[in-house]
Formats: C-alpha cells, sequence, structure tokens
C-alpha cells in the first residue's frame, strides 16, 4: 500500500509522525510519500520574508510575519507524545514567538527521523480517483528540475492547510485609495506602519493580533472596523473600533456610523478560502471556515470515498494536538484497525455534530465542543490521552487575561497539561519584546 500526504505543515507532520509511531510498535506501515511545496517543513510556521509570488512564480503559502508570538497559551496545543520541556530541557514561558514553536515542530518529527519521506520543492497538481484501478493517480511538480511526474496511491491525506489563500472584500473607493492596500496573508513587519494611522478591517484573531504588532511596534494609531460587532477588548490610547467601513475617499475612511478618518495604510484582515485547486469537485471539501465542515466523519475521513482524508481543516481553537489526534483516526482507517460504518450511518453522525455546531453561542461553547470531538478521536486510538478538561479550562483562563488586559495576557504563565509543571514568567513584558528570536526568548531572566 502507498499513501500519499499533501502538505508538511503541522498536520502533514502530525500524518507522518503518526505511522512512524505505529512502525515503532511494530506494525508494518505502508509506503508514505509527503508532498511538500516549500523547501523545507513546517508550513506557515517556516517563515517566509516573500509576498505575491515565490521564486517559482507561483503564490506564496505562508502567511506568517516577522514577531508573530503565540496568541493561546502553548500548554493547549502541545503534543501528547513530545513535550515542551523534552525539546528545550527545561519549562519555558507560555507564549512563545514563531521561531521556537518552529523548532518545537521539528524537533520532534527530526526525532521521528521521517525527513526521507518528504518530497520538498513538490507541489501537488491534481489527484484524480482511478475507479477501475481502486487508486489515485496524483500529479506533482519537482519545480527545482522542473519536472511533472505521476504517480498512483492507495490511499491519500489532504494535510494541506487552509490559511493561504486570502479571503479579499472589496469596499468603495479602495481602488483608488491613497494609501497601502494589503491582506493579513502579505503582512509581514510591523515596522513598516511606525509613525502612520492604521485601518483594520475585521474582527478576528489576525485583527486583533495584527493591530496590536502593529500598535507596539509605533504606528501613530490603530482603527479595527467591524461587519457584526466589536471585539470589546481595553484598547490602549491610539488604538480604537469603529463600525464598518463604507467607503475610502482619498485618504478618508468613512465608516457606517456616520465617523471618519484618514488612514495611510488598510490591512484586510478578511480572512481565508478553502482552496483546494489540486482536487476534482468529487474530492474537494467545500466549506467555509466553522468549527464543523459536512462531509468528513468525526472530521478527519471523506465521507463519499473513504480512501480519502483531511486533516486541521475546522476553525481553530486546539491546533497541533487535534492535528495529532486525527492524524492518529486517519493512520488507524488506514492500517484497518478502524472499521467506517455505512455511508447513512456516517452522514447521520455528522449531521450530530453539526446540529451541535449550529447551537454554539460564544468561544467558551466552542472550546467545549472541539475538545468533545478531540476525545473522541483520542479515544479511537492509541494517542496519548491527556487531560481534555483541563486544556479547555486553560483556554478559559486565556480568554479572561484577554478581557482583562489584551495588550499584556501574554504576561500570564500556565501549568504544562502533559508535564504538570507550572511554566515560568517570561522575562520581558510582551509589549517591551522587541526581539522575538529564539535566543533571547529561552535566556534566563
Amino acid at each position: 500500500m502507498r499513501v500519499a500526504v499533501v502538505g508538511a505543515g503541522p498536520s502533514g507532520l502530525a500524518a507522518l509522525r503518526a505511522f512512524q509511531s505505529a512502525a515503532q510498535q511494530g506494525a508494518q506501515i505502508p509506503e508514505i510519500v509527503c508532498f511538500e511545496k516549500q523547501a523545507d517543513w513546517g508550513g506557515l510556521w517556516n517563515y517566509t520574508w516573500r509576498t505575491g509570488l515565490d521564486e517559482h512564480g507561483e503564490p506564496v503559502h505562508g502567511s506568517m510575519y516577522r514577531y508573530l508570538w503565540s496568541n493561546g497559551p502553548k500548554e493547549c496545543l502541545e503534543f501528547a507524545d513530545y513535550s515542551f520541556e523534552e525539546h528545550f530541557g527545561k519549562p519555558i514561558p507560555s507564549y512563545p514567538p514563531r521561531a521556537v514553536l518552529w523548532d518545537y515542530i521539528k524537533g520532534r518529527v527530526e526525532k521521528a527521523k521521517v525527513r526521507p519521506w518528504v518530497r520538498f520543492n513538490t507541489p501537488v497538481r491534481m489527484i484524480d480517483w482511478d475507479a477501475a484501478r481502486s487508486q489515485f493517480r496524483v500529479t506533482a511538480h519537482e519545480r527545482v528540475a522542473d519536472r511533472m511526474y505521476s504517480e498512483l496511491f492507495d490511499r491519500v491525506i489532504i494535510a494541506s492547510g487552509h490559511f493561504s489563500a486570502p479571503s479579499a472584500p472589496e469596499f468603495e473607493g479602495i481602488k483608488t485609495f491613497n494609501g497601502r492596500v494589503m491582506h493579513s496573508h502579505d503582512f509581514r513587519d510591523a515596522l513598516e506602519f511606525k509613525g502612520q494611522d492604521v485601518l483594520i478591517v475585521g474582527r478576528s484573531y489576525s485583527a486583533e493580533d495584527i493591530g496590536s504588532q502593529c500598535w507596539k511596534y509605533g504606528a501613530k494609531s490603530v482603527t479595527t472596523t467591524y461587519r457584526s460587532k466589536p471585539m470589546g477588548f481595553r484598547w490602549p490610547e491610539r488604538f480604537e473600533e469603529r463600525p464598518l467601513l463604507q467607503t475610502l475617499v482619498g485618504k478618508t475612511a468613512h465608516f457606517k456610523d456616520g465617523s471618519r478618518k484618514d488612514v495611510d495604510a488598510v490591512i484586510l484582515c478578511t480572512g481565508y478560502l478553502h482552496h483546494f485547486p489540486f482536487l476534482p469537485d468529487d474530492l474537494r471539501l467545500k466549506t467555509t471556515n466553522r468549527m464543523w465542515p459536512l462531509n468528513l466523519y468525526k472530521g478527519v475521513v471523506w465521507e463519499d470515498n473513504t480512501r480519502l482524508s483531511y486533516l486541521g481543516m475546522q476553525d481553530q481553537f486546539y491546533t497541533f494536538n487535534m492535528f495529532d489526534a486525527q492524524a492518529w483516526y486517519a493512520r488507524d482507517v488506514i492500517l484497518g484497525r478502524i472499521k467506517l460504518p455505512t455511508l447513512a450511518a456516517m452522514r447521520a453522525d455528522s449531521a450530530k455534530w453539526r446540529a451541535r455546531e449550529e447551537t454554539l453561542e460564544n468561544a467558551e461553547q466552542m472550546i467545549w465542543f472541539q475538545g468533545d470531538n478531540v476525545r473522541e478521536l483520542i479515544e479511537a486510538t492509541d494517542y496519548p490521552m491527556f487531560n481534555i478538561e483541563a486544556v479547555n479550562k486553560t483556554f478559559m483562563e486565556w480568554e479572561h487575561h484577554k478581557m482583562e488586559n489584551i495588550m499584556g495576557f501574554r504576561d500570564n504563565a500556565y501549568r504544562s497539561i502533559m508535564t504538570g509543571n507550572m511554566q515560568p514568567l517570561h522575562h520581558t513584558p510582551w509589549v517591551a519584546a522587541m526581539d522575538d528570536s529564539m535566543a533571547d526568548y529561552l535566556r534566563p531572566a
């Protein structure tokens, strides 16, 4: 048997580790081939300075920016089989910058020695289902050699993420706006906006964090504009929220409440599309960013062709360890350890989860919902069970800390769910920590 994994970001690497874990315990595993568009693994955590097109003339995958720090406690995403303390040799603060998280992600798969399974600089161009053979034909592009080729696989796991194809709405006057316009996908350095009046469109986590970054690194002012309701945090001076942008005239933004403000830059923090141009309609997940996409049994297995699985396709509170739970589940379906029910039963199960999702009213309910899904997946496999309730409660603390002080919530620390050890406070308050390097983050207080 041969299994193709599309993408070597956190979800794809979870799949590689899942199969390696089974092999480590004596199981016979299929041949695993992972196709990765970039030159190194880590997905979005593998930072690139490039925007627009990459060195091969294709859309840049990465949406990561300089100075990004985790916007949630690392204790909520920690791998159950590879703790931060194992990787770094000591407890570390709860909100690591990007470089630290990338090093952690890499550490587990480097220990697992699965790099030979990955074909780097090799995006997948098309996947077709050959019904006569009961196999997938995967067409890939080895970009360095500029060579296209096709191979047959018995199973496919889609782990290419959904935070790389921008969703960018149109606003009246934006074509003639006399300043900088960009989507958060192309945001790289908050210092670009030092001394400027910045308008952030959106109320998501990216709007919250990019707005905070611009403020921290010296923007003259930050204004966010929302469609439904404000984020409602206690913003500092020079930071405000206004109802939805209506039109731009010259450099003046006009808002729904009749107010106006002159701005130098507009950053669209308006989300991403689930974008799989390499998949035909009968294999392609079509969904908005929500907690329970339909057509995925247990959030993982493609119901119309159970030889295909997707990882990490949900709107997310849980991340790395949820990807693990999904990867172990997909692995065990492939290995025949999990027997799938009939299509009707799968559809009914998905409908039950969707019905519950429709009742969710706030972040707390969404966190418990996703925790329940993670628990159900882990209970079906040999992935190490961890205290889901403790993770949920840590998320709750995080939410409360953000409401107390949106610019200081990263100055808190939490207990590791995996080791039980309390983690230290960072040596510098976040608003004063201008160095996001791993060396500075890990240095003693």
